[in-house]
């Protein structure tokens, strides 16, 4: 097994971060490794914005309930989808915006986002750096936008903390591949037999050490899918000119 193949099998979300800045230096490295994705149709649809300023990065904190791990740790980047650039072309050559306000284009920004996060996320912890996603700035989307500074056509999807661990959770257990991988057909009734995976997540959590609860995979599901989610989302996202057609 490759050394990079064995450290994305050890990754875990870090909650605690030493306070310690990361260095423009790194943070070119992080910067350059998140730019060096595939892109459908190298559209590039993303821009990253990193929060320096203090107050702002605070709002966003309590925005997200991630106040801990945002405000202590090497740096705070926010994700963006962003096809603005692409409307502003359109704009300028008089042609019409339907090819960037649909759920399509809509999806391929938000996919070319997530690409280049989880390469700057590799890129970090190849450095020994540790990073957590924060999607809760969707708690209240509108306002992190708005102290952004965003204009139409770009969404906030998600944040990311990247610094110096203080502490490591441990890894939990993924689906077996069983109930994730197949060939040719979606095996219905394989990928839905859990039995065996909620055992193995209800030891986890039950052994970890901290933590500690009585729970399995499909009651953390039924948990969180127990009503919808932020259903604002939907009117921001036409709000920022998106039909969602």
């Amino acid at each position: 097994m490759s050394d990079l193949i064995a450290q994305m099998q050890h990754h875990v979300s870090v909650r605690n971060f030493e306070a310690t800045p990361l260095s423009a230096e790194v943070k070119q490295q992080l910067i350059a490794a998140a730019q060096s994705g595939s892109s459908s149709n190298f559209v590039q649809a993303f821009s990253i914005i990193e929060v320096t300023d203090l107050a702002l990065r605070t709002e966003i904190a309590t925005i997200s309930n991630s106040a801990s791990y945002v405000n202590q740790t090497g740096t705070f980047y926010v994700f963006v989808a962003d096809l603005y650039r692409q409307a502003s072309m359109l704009k300028a050559q008089g042609q019409s915006l339907a090819g960037i306000q649909n759920m399509e284009a809509l999806l391929v920004a938000s996919v070319d986002t997530r690409i280049a996060a989880e390469d700057m996320a590799v890129a970090a912890e190849s450095l020994g750096l540790g990073i957590c996603y924060i999607g809760g700035i969707r708690n209240n989307i509108a306002r992190v936008a708005e102290l952004l500074g965003l204009p139409e056509y770009t969404v906030p999807l998600f944040g990311l903390t990247v610094g110096i661990p203080k502490t490591k959770n441990q890894v939990k257990p993924r689906l077996p591949q069983i109930n994730q991988v197949a060939q040719n057909q979606y095996p219905r009734a394989q990928f839905a037999d859990l039995k065996q995976y909620d055992q193995q997540i209800a030891d986890y959590y039950a052994n970890r050490g901290s933590n500690q609860q009585q729970a399995d995979w499909t009651s953390k599901n039924l948990d969180f899918f127990s009503a919808p989610r932020r259903p604002e989302v939907g009117a921001f996202l036409k709000k920022q000119g998106f039909t969602l057609a």
